[in-house]
Order: structure tokens, then C-alpha cells, then sequence
């Protein structure tokens, strides 16, 4: 006997009001957002008419995520630039640890860059025709000379308006290199100022992020309604992208690192194990950095290598992070069915280099990156919000990944200097 067509309907809501049940006593962000998800995916299905005017609320949380983008880009830089101003005094170990840095987050961009358009995962994904206007920048056909002027800012406070995220970057490096070569007592309290401006994003993206079941069951229900239940699968396929990606960097070029830097596999691993595994259960880069400067000194590393090597990677080497942004960017692109070509996604990926700095303790801040820096390339914003279903599984990996890349960074650079002990 075939059951009534209707009724699985009213059994899929039944488990979604039972699951909501269940979240109701859990303060869990992550647990209401995939229960809103689930709603969302379920309304877009049974009702998509209804559904399309929730895209309001999804443009809302948009316009609260963008008025974070600047000031925690430009505090978050500048701390983590002028806070290091030793840089001067430790000499070569600085310029090793930072060509170290920016040579492996490069690699994370390139295996981030290929995994995606081998995957293909955001293929497939129609976005509503409704997008409204202001949601992103038109893209624009510039010249090789413009390009490079497009770079640099000529009024902040316009590259701000404008949503200009790698003008609001150079300016913001410009600023932070030109405050560490002011004297001590000049620059203690502009630097004081700005540390808590950065610390006040972060608050300000929390409070923000309550808003985010929302705004992304609302977007899930939009796109639902419009290209139907096919989306999850794409998503289930980046999650796959991303960890395959991951697997790959670690194989292909932690290990390799590894190897020629003679560090002793074993040790290491053990006693990576458990800061790597607390980043992997809490998402957050800093609950495992006071553990991953313990067992690094255990190992034998100096304690001066340790405490400049790691706290200067928490905001340069962001392995992690910077493969995700890399991955997520084209995923974006794909689903808008935007074609970027060579130039603008070299562009993209020196944006997203720069944007992922100083922010991998921080939850959910590489949301606010990426959207930022696709909408200043003219990609839809709407794919954005569809992360947000699975962003907790992504985010275990890749601050695992930060942490794992730090640890080797520290052994490294000790290596280098002779400080790596026995």
C-alpha cells in the first residue's frame, strides 16, 4: 500500500521541528545554522514562491557582514604588522621566517586554485535571476597598466566606499610598516588604539554571526527554490574538494619541507598531535597556540625561535586558511557562472594572500574575507552564504592545517639557525 504523496512533507517537517527541539537548549551557532539550512532547503522545496521573498533577510545579513570588512581588514593588518616591529631587531631569522611564509601560502593558493577547477563543484548552480543591484561591483575589463593602478588607492575613504578590498589592503600594510619605524612611545598608543579597534571587529563579526542562521536559511531557500535540491550536492562535493586539497598539501608539501629540513618526522608528529588535534575539535587557531608553543619547546626548539616564529605565523602563515579562500573564491566564480580568466584569478589570489592575514584565531572571519574580496571582483555574493551549511566542517580542517603549518614553521626556521636543539 502506497503511502499519501503529501504525507512525507509534513514527516520532513516533523523531523525538522524535532531537530529544532533538540537545538533549542544548545547555545551552538553551528547547530542552528544547520538547522536553518535544513529549514531553509525544505521551505525552497515545498514553497518556492514563499521562498523567494525571504532573500530580503539574506541581503541584510549581507550589509552587516560588509560594514566589518574594511576596519577588520585595516586593524587586523596594521596590529599584525607594527606589533611585530622586532622584525627589525631579529634580523635574518625574520626575513627566512617570512619568505618561508609567504612561499608555502603561495603553494596553499596554487593546490586550493587547481583542486577547485579539477572538482568542478560549484558547476551547476543556478543563483536566482533577482540578484539586485549593489550586490556586487560590475566586473570591469582592464589593461595590464590599469590593473596595477587599480591597486593602489587614491583616497581611502573612496576604495572604502567602493568596496575596493586590495586598495583597503596596500594602504592598510603601508600604514603598518610606517607606524613600526615610528619611535616606541609614539607608536605604543596609535598601536594600543588600533589592537582594540581589531579587537572590537572581532566582538562586532560575533554579534553579527547571530544573525547568521537567518540569513543563511534564507539564502538556502532562494537558491532551492530557483535550481532545486541539486545544490547539496555540490556542497557535499567542495567538502570532499576541500580535504582532498588538504591531504594534498600536507603530502606534497609539508612533508617534502619536512624531509629537506631534516626534521625528525616521529618527534614531530608526536608532538604536534595534540595541538593539531584541539584545533581540529574547537576550530580555533589560538585555543591550541599556548600547547603548540609548549611541545615545540619540548621538542627542543629555543624558546626566542618559538615565540617569534609561531605568534608571527598566526598572521602570516596561514596555510589553512589561505587554501580554503583560494578554493571557496572559484567555487564562488563557478556558481555565478563567472569566467575569470589567467589575470583576474592571479589578481584574486594576491587579494586573498593579503586579506587572510591575522585573522585565523578568529571564527568564521574568513566569511568576512571572501566576501569582500569577491564582491570587489564582481562575483555574486550569493554562493557565500551557502558555505555557511558546511563552513564548520571546512573550518576544522583548515585551522587544523594553520596550526600543523606553524609547528613545522617554527622546527624550520630552528633548523635554519642551529636553535632546533637535540
Amino acid at each position: 500500500m502506497a503511502l499519501p504523496e503529501h504525507l512525507f512533507p509534513a514527516l520532513r517537517w516533523a523531523a525538522l521541528a524535532a531537530l529544532s527541539l533538540y537545538a533549542a537548549p544548545r547555545r551552538s551557532l553551528t547547530t542552528w545554522i544547520l538547522v536553518s539550512m535544513l529549514a531553509g532547503a525544505e521551505l525552497g522545496h515545498d514553497a518556492p514562491h514563499a521562498a523567494m521573498n525571504l532573500r530580503v533577510l539574506s541581503l541584510i545579513f549581507l550589509r552587516l557582514i560588509k560594514t566589518i570588512i574594511a576596519p577588520l581588514l585595516f586593524a587586523t593588518l596594521v596590529s599584525g604588522i607594527a606589533g611585530h616591529a622586532n622584525l627589525r631587531q631579529v634580523g635574518r631569522m625574520g626575513v627566512k621566517a617570512i619568505v618561508y611564509f609567504e612561499v608555502i601560502t603561495t603553494f596553499a593558493l596554487a593546490i586550493g586554485l587547481g583542486a577547485i577547477h579539477l572538482s568542478q563543484a560549484g558547476v551547476g548552480i543556478h543563483l536566482a535571476p533577482t540578484l539586485a543591484a549593489g550586490d556586487t561591483l560590475p566586473a570591469q575589463k582592464l589593461t595590464l597598466t590599469e590593473t596595477l593602478l587599480h591597486v593602489f588607492p587614491e583616497n581611502i575613504a573612496k576604495s572604502i566606499a567602493e568596496g575596493q578590498v586590495l586598495q583597503v589592503v596596500v594602504f592598510a600594510v603601508l600604514f603598518g610598516i610606517a607606524l613600526a619605524m615610528v619611535r616606541e612611545e609614539r607608536r605604543r598608543p596609535l598601536l594600543a588604539l588600533i589592537e582594540s579597534l581589531a579587537e572590537v571587529m572581532f566582538k562586532f563579526t560575533n554579534v553579527v554571526m547571530y544573525f547568521a542562521p537567518i540569513g543563511a536559511g534564507a539564502a538556502l531557500a532562494v537558491t532551492v527554490a530557483s535550481t532545486g535540491l541539486g545544490v547539496l550536492v555540490n556542497l557535499a562535493r567542495l567538502l570532499a574538494t576541500l580535504y582532498a586539497a588538504l591531504a594534498v598539501f600536507v603530502l606534497c608539501v609539508l612533508l617534502p619541507v619536512a624531509l629537506l629540513a631534516r626534521v625528525p618526522l616521529r618527534r614531530f608528529v608526536k608532538a604536534v598531535a595534540e595541538p593539531v588535534s584541539i584545533a581540529f575539535a574547537t576550530s580555533s587557531s589560538e585555543a591550541a597556540l599556548p600547547v603548540a608553543m609548549e611541545r615545540m619547546e619540548q621538542m627542543g626548539v629555543a624558546r626566542q625561535v618559538v615565540a617569534f616564529v609561531m605568534p608571527t605565523g598566526y598572521s602570516f602563515n596561514l596555510d589553512g586558511s589561505t587554501l580554503y579562500l583560494s578554493l571557496a573564491a572559484i567555487f564562488v566564480a563557478q556558481a555565478g557562472g563567472v569566467h575569470l580568466g589567467l589575470r583576474n584569478e592571479l589578481l584574486l589570489m594576491f587579494t586573498l594572500m593579503l586579506t587572510s592575514k591575522g585573522v585565523a584565531g578568529v571564527s568564521r572571519a574568513a566569511l568576512v574575507i571572501l566576501l569582500g574580496t569577491v564582491g570587489s571582483f564582481g562575483l555574486p555574493v550569493e554562493p557565500v552564504f551557502l558555505l555557511l551549511g558546511i563552513d564548520q566542517l571546512m573550518d576544522m580542517g583548515r585551522t587544523s592545517l594553520n596550526v600543523l603549518g606553524n609547528c613545522l614553521a617554527t622546527v624550520v626556521v630552528a633548523q635554519w639557525e642551529g636553535e632546533a636543539g637535540g
